[in-house]
């Protein structure tokens, strides 16, 4: 049994991988920044549920100190998106390190994928701009965990195009290193859980987008 702290834990990808730590029987310490939204959140006997923010590095590191592992499923939709997932990204990366946890997983998001070499998905012309300035959040975090992350074990885990509630579970999942899968693009919010837990518990790849789909 580990023990693994989730940022953005209210969320749909967030609450999913709080259900799948459990299930495996982890301990889990889900973070939301109102518990009270979230009463569902602490069914399970190992969830505890908290107060926090993953840009509060002080924060951080008080709920993540005696973990084993780091997921940051969170967004926020009422500030520009860089500004956000910087600002997480440096939180993270400071709070971690004075709490002794080793292993960092955060949420991507698909349009920052290559589709051929150097040209990412939001790079086309006619990709919408309000998502390209959205997407661009998660491709200045990717840069600023690149080069600022040094001696904490991360990783982006990348969900397609389709993350989608109503995605048949599978219950597998196929994933490339930084490109676009071939395929119908797409994934239910519990496949994506049991890759985010995958590289929780067991290490795989390190400092990559990784690329899931179904």
């Amino acid at each position: 049994m580990s023990r693994f702290v989730i940022f953005g834990a209210g969320g749909r990808v967030g609450s999913a991988a709080v259900a799948e730590a459990a299930r495996r029987g982890h301990r889990v310490t889900a973070v939301v920044r109102d518990p009270a939204k979230y009463p569902e959140l602490g069914s399970a006997e190992q969830v505890t549920v908290v107060r926090g923010d993953a840009t509060d590095a002080a924060r951080v590191a008080a709920v993540a100190a005696g973990h084993d592992g780091a997921l940051n499923a969170s967004a926020r939709l009422d500030m520009p998106s860089e500004e956000y997932f910087t600002a997480a990204a440096h939180a993270l990366v400071t709070g971690l390190g004075k709490a002794g946890v080793e292993r960092l997983v955060v949420l991507g998001i698909a349009s920052t994928l290559e589709t051929a070499p150097g040209v990412r998905i939001m790079d086309d012309p006619a990709f919408p701009e309000a998502y390209r300035l959205f997407s661009q959040g998660h491709a200045a975090e990717f840069d600023l965990l690149r080069e600022q992350a040094d001696g904490l074990d991360w990783l982006m885990v990348v969900p397609p195009m389709d993350l989608n509630a109503e995605a048949p579970v599978t219950g597998s999942y196929r994933t490339a290193v930084g490109t676009v899968i071939e395929g119908e693009g797409r994934i239910a919010h519990a496949d994506l859980a049991l890759a985010l837990l995958d590289e929780l518990e067991r290490p795989a790849h390190h400092g990559v987008q990784l690329a899931v789909s179904a």
